[in-house]
């Protein structure tokens, strides 16, 4: 090496002063803001929610300015950072929840050091990974490394047009896709009055697969040879797609973080914004979106539409029941102290497709046992993997279970920056999607989740294919070769990216 010069293979530094500065806003700016206005009641809970503040914050901000496009990482610490960071700050500060039902101090305090001993696991999990980064992933990487299929991809396209024209009418029709959500459960209830799980899987049958043929669609690889028939077939099937998604993934008629996943899942799965400068860009605008569109994107919930009322971050989080995660912590711990552990809960997941008449004893779902358990008249509420992790087996199953996410999380980011010059492989396609899902993974509850993720995951699997090429680690893949080495050709077996 020249003396004076840089090495050409050393990896690309983390911008401090870019870090200080989120550091600045999350931790401290927008802490203060959100107490600004409040009358503080400053206790244990409170001196332990500062902790979690600081820890969020300051994970978002490295995530924010990481050399590496890590999406994963974004999805779980914003989820962290917004909904068990500042909304319960304000809560605790103030006293005042989304919800009707309280507990003690105690009880707040156990949830305060429930959601760090989470973050704590998470952050263990996936310092452990990245120690181990260097190794191939006997698992993982031949999954995300496999390649999309034409042929398969065709066929889902056909699928998913099938499906619309099948079962829109049975959903209420076109026009009860741009209606609210309120009006589109009840033109779907008088359409299809057998039950609402049939119509729930109706619509995800509708949704899931169409939103899949789209984005697969743009990644599918393209040929130098024999491309004719698949870009006429491309050109022909993606405004079909593109109208198929606008009616049943639309932000009217369907809940907002599925939504969102849709649009967030095709913007940064796009090539450009693969690299570590576009990411940051790209997530910064989804953190503040988050912060200050998300509390007002309910306007299309209901018939009657209130005109919007702007107020503060603090107001926002102690009276919309949108951001009761903590609430509903709290409301899991004192029904644990009440009722104890149920480790058979732990089944119910993993064993969500076996009807209750064959399974008698089957567990409820953790939102609905914790709704009757604060005695609500509504069951729809969420349950964060947190507490019900919590309510398995206490704090030494939350450990396992957010010590063994933060790995794979951290394998799977790393992965996926190893294959990002690769078009048209699994990880191309499902870490993006998988990445925003998990704010409704994590809100929960796992049982009303686990359904339309195991969908959400294994249709991408049944489109894509083994790849035949193996993904070792190479300089230029590993992100840390010069920009000239960057920006040389990648052979991508025929395929023009």
């Amino acid at each position: 090496m020249v003396p004076g010069r840089r090495s050409r293979t050393a990896p690309p530094a983390r911008a401090v002063a870019a870090l200080c500065c989120w550091v600045l806003v999350l931790v401290v700016l927008l802490p203060l803001l959100v107490l600004r206005s409040l009358d503080a009641r400053f206790g244990a809970a409170l001196a332990v929610q500062c902790v979690v503040v600081v820890h969020t914050g300051a994970a978002l901000a490295r995530v924010l300015t990481g050399v590496r496009a890590r999406l994963i990482a974004f999805g779980f610490w914003l989820f962290s950072y917004v909904w068990l960071g500042l909304a319960p700050l304000a809560m605790l500060a103030t006293d005042a929840y989304p919800r009707g039902f309280l507990v003690d101090a105690d009880a707040a305090f156990v949830t305060t050091v429930l959601v760090e001993t989470g973050l704590v696991a998470y952050s263990a999990g996936s310092a452990l990974a990245s120690w181990r980064s260097s190794r191939s992933s006997v698992v993982l990487e031949p999954l995300l490394a496999r390649r999309l299929a034409p042929g398969r991809v065709l066929l889902l396209c056909g699928v998913a047009l099938l499906l619309a024209v099948v079962l829109i009418p049975g959903q209420g029709g076109l026009s009860a896709f741009f209606l609210s959500r309120q009006a589109a459960n009840e033109a779907a209830a008088q359409a299809e009055p057998s039950g609402s799980a049939g119509r729930a899987m109706a619509a995800w049958l509708l949704s899931v697969p169409a939103f899949w043929a789209l984005v697969a669609l743009v990644h599918v690889p393209r040929f130098k040879e024999g491309d004719r028939v698949l870009r006429g077939l491309r050109w022909l099937l993606l405004p079909l797609l593109l109208a198929v998604n606008v009616v049943v993934n639309n932000p009217i008629s369907q809940p907002r973080f599925w939504a969102g996943t849709v649009v967030l899942a095709v913007v940064f799965g796009a090539s450009w914004l693969r690299g570590p400068r576009a990411f940051r860009i790209g997530a910064a605008g989804v953190a503040a979106v988050v912060l200050v569109v998300f509390p007002y994107s309910d306007y299309f919930r209901y018939d009657k539409r209130e005109p919007v009322r702007v107020v503060s971050l603090a107001e926002q989080f102690t009276s919309n029941g949108d951001y009761d995660a903590f609430q509903q912590m709290e409301t899991g711990v004192d029904y644990v102290r009440r009722h104890g552990f149920t480790p058979s809960a732990a089944l119910g997941p993993p064993l969500f497709f076996v009807p209750r008449t064959a399974w008698p004893g089957k567990p409820d779902d953790a939102g609905i046992l914790l709704a009757r358990h604060a005695g609500y008249t509504f069951s729809n509420l969420s349950a964060p993997l947190w507490i019900e992790s919590y309510m398995w087996a206490g704090f030494p199953s939350v450990l396992a279970v957010f010590g063994l996410i933060g790995a794979v999380g951290r394998r799977i980011d790393d992965l996926r920056h190893r294959l990002r010059r690769r078009p048209g492989t699994l990880a191309a396609l499902l870490v993006p999607a998988f990445g925003f899902y998990q704010l409704v993974l994590l809100r929960g509850s796992l049982m009303a989740i686990v359904g339309p993720l195991a969908l959400l995951v294994c249709v991408p699997l049944l489109i894509t294919r083994k790849s035949r090429r193996p993904s070792a680690p190479s300089v230029q893949e590993s992100g840390y070769a010069p920009e000239r080495a960057a920006s040389s050709p990648i052979p991508t077996e025929g395929a023009r990216t």
